[in-house]
């Protein structure tokens, strides 16, 4: 694989930058909750059960998180790595963010700083020229990606709130992540619909993503746990950037653990926000839509 090559998907990412079983009672006749079970899982309709995915989380409070995203382009897989916590309430969240290494396994980027807030992330050794003390600030409406892929990271809480739109959904069956006993499901999720029905934080990003990306459908596998709270959820989004011709595919993967952890995230004051303009030399822009981010308060 060539050496710049790599590097330049790896930078594309992150610029540009988500069954069955029957029960009867002893007498013999079929237990009427035990087929809903086994057709829907402990929660009913799966398509209902999802749109309150987000409702659910929120409700939970907070939690610790890790993401990873994955990118498939020309031949080139690399995949970005993050970890941290978010407050679903508060919709704040802080990632480290993880560059994949180069071919010779050398990392060529410090790890990278993610504040998540309401129409806004905010990034540390963005690179670019960036100074190494300056916060980038970016408004997520302003991303044809609606900030589900531009941070090599999906934002937690509006991975969620895709699921809003969900479509279709079926009950796979009963598994387990990370030694917690979920309900698999799997189905097909509407940007539009998404959009519509989100909160007013993440209305006008998911908007920009139905417009942005190359479908505003996204099919996705999610496990809940027993309370209905997301643990494992898994989207693939399409997007056309500049540099090529077909759909570039990415899978974001969302895992959530230790709910009620505190997270305490404090945004930068104006004082400590770059206010240039980044050029992605080579890497197709922010989400393919420009070759330059606006940062600035």
């Amino acid at each position: 694989m060539d050496r710049r090559q790599y590097r330049r998907v790896g930078r594309t990412a992150l610029a540009v930058g988500v069954m069955l079983g029957l029960g009867a009672a002893a007498t013999g006749c079929t237990d009427d909750r035990a087929a809903a079970e086994g057709a829907h899982g402990a929660g009913g309709d799966p398509v209902a059960v999802l749109r309150r995915a987000a409702d659910t989380l929120r409700e939970t409070g907070s939690s610790k998180a890790t993401t990873s995203m994955e990118m498939a382009t020309g031949g080139t897989r690399v995949t970005i790595r993050g970890r941290g916590g978010y407050d679903f309430r508060r919709r704040l969240g802080e990632l480290t963010v993880v560059l994949p290494e180069d071919p010779a396994g050398t990392s060529e980027h410090r790890p990278i700083t993610e504040l998540l807030a309401p129409g806004a992330l905010f990034m540390k050794n963005r690179g670019a020229g960036v100074p190494a003390d300056k916060w980038v600030r970016v408004e997520t409406a302003g991303l044809s990606d609606g900030n589900l892929v531009t941070g090599g990271a999906t934002d937690p809480y509006a991975a969620a709130e895709v699921l809003r739109g969900t479509r279709t959904a079926t009950y796979v069956g009963k598994a387990e992540v990370g030694g917690t006993p979920v309900r698999h499901y799997r189905g097909t999720a509407d940007l539009s619909r998404a959009s519509a029905n989100a909160s007013v934080d993440n209305r006008a990003s998911l908007a920009a993503a139905a417009k942005g990306f190359a479908t505003a459908e996204v099919p996705f596998d999610v496990y809940l746990d027993d309370q209905g709270r997301i643990r494992k959820l898994r989207q693939r989004f399409s997007f056309v950037n500049g540099l090529e011709k077909t759909p570039v595919a990415v899978a974001s993967t969302t895992r959530l653990f230790g709910f009620g952890t505190p997270v305490d995230v404090r945004l930068p004051s104006p004082a400590d926000i770059y206010a240039g303009r980044i050029a992605e030399s080579g890497a197709g822009g922010s989400a393919g839509a420009g070759g330059e981010i606006q940062s600035g308060h």
